[in-house]
């Protein structure tokens, strides 16, 4: 490992154990099915059964956690599409403050009911039109509230990464680690636990079609901006990478491939009628990669982060009939 990105194993190693007791250790789900579609002995670790439905409240807590507990008690900001905007609320609950949460106006409604359900304040703003970030500090500034990123932040990554050390100590070494990709919070943790166990480990991130930034960025070899994607995966509705998190996927990320909204459809429906679990669309994006070949030869063992499942009925309904 290079001794100067912003995380190390060590370092996801200890949010592991910092959030223990708190954060779920989510099962692996296996397939018959699913291997004897893809030639290879898949893995699924089932992070839409995770506390908030999704893997963010692994890195917002242990985020919240390391704060100065003074500066804790007045409150977090974030910003967030919806599950990191649960992730936060739920922490500040769990840690006795409170949150304040930017959601875009646009964020699924069953996203901003379950942020506001768990006491969060939320203001929302037009994503096609604002800057998130430069909103979020504004706010956060305004009230005198840290910020807990959704991504770019080493307490962050280092939380996200408990997933993959989960799924690595639990089934073994991986030729391949397959994962969405949103801001690459996810994936830089994932990357720095399972290549720091293993080396030959392959990191794989899957993005939607219409926002592939990190795919461009890691070609540029710098990061890119893109248009804000209309995709219907609105957790992966992102226009560039972090800074921090593509400083450790550049070295670390094997490749990065892309999905239609059809193909996630399709994961959705799959994973409903074959796996008996819900996922929401940036949570399905690995599993359809997968399923649609877009990973090219597969090694013999592969593993899969299903990211989320935060996804209404009714929304589930719509989109899986096409």
């Amino acid at each position: 490992m290079t001794p100067s990105l912003p995380i190390t194993l060590d370092d996801v190693r200890a949010a592991a154990d910092r959030i223990k007791g708190v954060v779920h250790r989510t099962p692996v789900l296996r397939s018959r099915t699913l291997n004897a579609l893809v030639g290879a002995e898949v893995h699924l670790k089932a992070e839409n059964l995770q506390r908030i439905g999704a893997f963010k409240i692994r890195g917002a807590y242990h985020a919240a956690s390391r704060l100065d507990p003074e500066v804790r008690a007045r409150g977090i900001a974030a910003y967030s599409s919806g599950n990191h905007a649960q992730a936060v609320a739920l922490a500040a609950r769990e840690l006795g403050t409170t949150a304040v949460i930017l959601m875009p106006e646009d964020a699924p409604a069953s996203k901003r009911a379950a942020t506001e359900g768990y006491g969060a304040e939320v203001v929302t703003y037009d994503r096609y039109t604002g800057d998130r970030e430069a909103i979020g500090a504004a706010l956060a500034a305004e009230r005198g509230l840290p910020v807990i990123p959704p991504y770019d932040h080493p307490d962050v990554m280092a939380g996200q990464g408990t997933a993959a050390l989960e799924l690595v100590e639990e089934v073994g070494e991986l030729g391949a680690l397959v994962m969405p990709v949103g801001g690459g919070g996810l994936m830089a943790g994932s990357a720095t636990a399972a290549k720091g166990l293993h080396p030959a480990t392959r990191i794989i991130g899957v993005e939607p079609e219409a926002g592939d930034d990190t795919r461009r960025s890691l070609a540029a070899g710098e990061r890119v901006t893109v248009p804000v994607p209309r995709t219907i995966a609105d957790g992966q509705a992102l226009t560039t990478p972090g800074a921090l998190t593509f400083e450790v996927n550049r070295l670390l990320a094997d490749a990065v491939e892309t999905v239609t909204d059809d193909e996630i459809r399709t994961a959705m429906v799959f994973a409903f009628e074959r796996l008996k679990t819900v996922l929401e669309p940036s949570g399905a994006t690995g599993l359809a990669a997968l399923l649609a070949g877009r990973l090219g030869p597969l090694p013999p063992r592969v593993g899969v982060i299903l990211s989320g499942g935060n996804v209404s009925v009714e929304r589930f309904a719509e989109l899986c009939a096409g």
